[in-house]
């Protein structure tokens, strides 16, 4: 397939944007008969979705049905209007309960695109109509060489999340034997031979084939278009929307060699990544940048709202009116040489023993082991009146060498290259540790030590960690009582910096049940469409479980595409 559009070209439904929400509007349209074209601005496809989970929530969904998992609609309904609160959109919920399910199947029948189960809890199990495990899927790893040519273009994964290259899937036993290599020879054998293929991918390919998560998810959905003969060009940027009266007619584009218009008979969709990179938006919908404080998003850099945008030139409307503007992940800054800056996020790490979290004056905040998103939130409430929505992650010795620190790897792994770049801060005593990272040393002195009165019992009386079936599943299980709870003792001690981030917004357009983009009277503007993070989300600013964006995501892709081919 071609990689660059080089004339004016003509289609029934334009996609701008190449992520989860992009491809499969375009898949399911293509499906149905229609022609159909995706352009993306960056040099590879895949968009936010190459860089994430790959889980899909999707109660009710055929995996769990498989297994005999006991879930229903009605609490699947229950929990999202718990969840969403004053932002409970009874149309869209209904709509997505009702049909992603039927999303799911569809797409396994007819594409590339695989899933499995997962055990993943909801985020909040005790919220009436949570449940313990068997909403979230995540899309099944898959071998990159199929793509061919076109794997040039996949997005790569995010660098700071992979080692030497290499992929992991945290809920599988994978990323177990490597936290194991020093202390089982079955982990140390699995370890040695993952990473003699891994070199031998990257010998002939230049980069990790066989891809886990969201990257292989992205990698199936374009094998999937490109196999309907879907264009997807890259490099190619929208530039604006033609609209021929009130009525979107299609956009001009930046070619390989200019600008060329392209004409969609039957509708644009926008799917262009949100806004998390959309310096000027950002500042008025996040508190912690509104008040001074830095973001740094690790969401892919042209996610610029640029949808949002011209979207609003034709009459659209994207208000701020969420209470999380978007989904909140704590980061950390990793130096990686000649001036640059890699992103952290922080999803294994925080929910083990051992580990706390505290704000500048030295005390703790929340329950460490909270989703990334509700401890972001805590972050952003605690530190209202610092410069900086900051805290720092603390560890003793035996901690960081068992499971690792943000970009600190377990043993055997080496700590000195971050310590000498100062991602890793150490002391011999906490408060040497504390007079490092400019953090009270008495206050951090009794933080550490009231958190290690009950840790030694496995309890946290301050914030309940280990007391959900979510907080538990990424813990140690084989740490004993708690698997998020032990205490912090031996020095040398450690700390990482962590600030804010995203995983991409939840504030968006507004539209009608099938993605139509609406005007400021409610009214839809002829021909425009948004999914993905361009379209507001249907959880009201919350995040109810794992895989509640890409969910979503695909499932109105699906019914935007059917609407606009009259099957809706």
């Amino acid at each position: 397939m071609p990689k660059y559009l080089l004339q004016d070209a003509t289609c029934d439904v334009l996609v701008i944007g190449s992520g989860a929400g992009g491809l499969s509007t375009a898949i399911t349209a293509k499906k149905l008969g229609l022609d159909v074209i995706v352009i993306e601005k960056e040099e590879f496809f895949g968009g936010t979705t190459a860089f994430s989970g790959g889980v899909l929530w999707v109660p009710g969904n055929p995996h769990s049905r498989k297994y005999g998992i006991q879930d229903s609609r009605e609490s699947a309904r229950e929990y999202l209007k718990n969840e969403t609160g004053n932002f409970f959109d009874e149309a869209a919920i209904d709509a997505f309960l009702d049909h992603g399910p039927e999303m799911l199947e569809f797409f396994e029948r007819e594409t590339d695109v695989k899933f499995l189960p997962t055990l993943y809890p909801d985020y909040h199990p005790d919220v009436r109509g949570g449940i313990d495990v068997g909403r979230s899927v995540v899309a099944a790893p898959y071998d990159a060489t199929a793509l061919g040519q076109n794997l040039k273009r996949l997005r790569p994964p995010l660098k700071t999340i992979t080692f030497i290259g290499m992929m992991f899937n945290s809920s599988s036993a994978d990323i177990k034997h490597f936290f194991n290599a020093t202390r089982s020879l079955t982990s140390a054998l699995y370890v040695v031979r993952r990473l003699a293929g891994h070199l031998r991918e990257l010998a002939v390919h230049h980069r990790g084939v066989n891809i886990t998560a969201g990257n292989a998810l992205a990698a199936r959905l374009a094998k999937s278009a490109f196999d309907l003969r879907i264009p997807i060009y890259t490099q190619t940027p929208a530039q604006q929307l033609i609209i021929d009266g009130d009525i979107v007619k299609g956009a001009q584009v930046q070619g390989h060699k200019g600008p060329v218009r392209i004409t969609a008979r039957r509708g644009v969709v926008l799917a262009a990544g949100g806004f998390p990179h959309d310096l000027a938006r950002i500042a008025k919908a996040y508190p912690h940048v509104r008040r001074g404080g830095k973001h740094l998003s690790p969401t892919p850099d042209g996610n610029t709202g640029d949808g949002i945008s011209m979207a609003e030139q034709a009459g659209g409307v994207c208000e701020t009116r969420f209470p999380n503007a978007a989904a909140w992940m704590p980061v950390s800054a990793v130096p990686m040489g000649n001036g640059k800056i890699g992103v952290f996020p922080h999803l294994l790490d925080r929910y083990k023993p051992g580990i706390i979290a505290v704000l500048s004056s030295g005390l703790r905040f929340t329950n460490e082991s909270n989703s990334y998103h509700d401890v972001g939130a805590a972050i952003i409430e605690a530190s209202a009146n610092e410069p900086d929505a900051a805290v720092w992650l603390i560890c003793d010795h035996a901690a960081i060498r068992k499971y690792g620190l943000g970009h600190v790897k377990p043993a055997p792994v080496p700590l000195g290259g971050h310590l000498r770049n100062g991602y890793l801060c150490r002391g011999k005593t906490l408060r040497e540790l504390a007079q490092t990272i400019s953090v009270d040393p008495t206050v951090l002195q009794k933080t550490v030590s009231d958190y290690n009165v009950a840790a030694r019992k496995g309890l946290d009386p301050a914030f309940g960690r280990g007391t959900s079936s979510f907080n538990r599943y990424l813990g140690d299980p084989d740490h004993k009582p708690n698997p998020n709870v032990a205490p912090i003792e031996k020095g040398p001690f450690y700390a990482v910096r962590i600030m804010m981030g995203d995983l991409g917004t939840f504030d968006g357009l507004k539209t009608g049940l099938y993605g139509d983009v609406l005007d400021a009277n409610g009214q839809p503007i002829k021909g425009l469409y948004a999914t993905g993070n361009d379209r507001a989300s249907v959880m009201g600013g919350n995040y109810p479980g794992a895989g509640i964006t890409l969910g979503p995501i695909m499932t109105f892709g699906y019914l935007t595409a059917r609407h606009l081919a009259g099957v809706s």
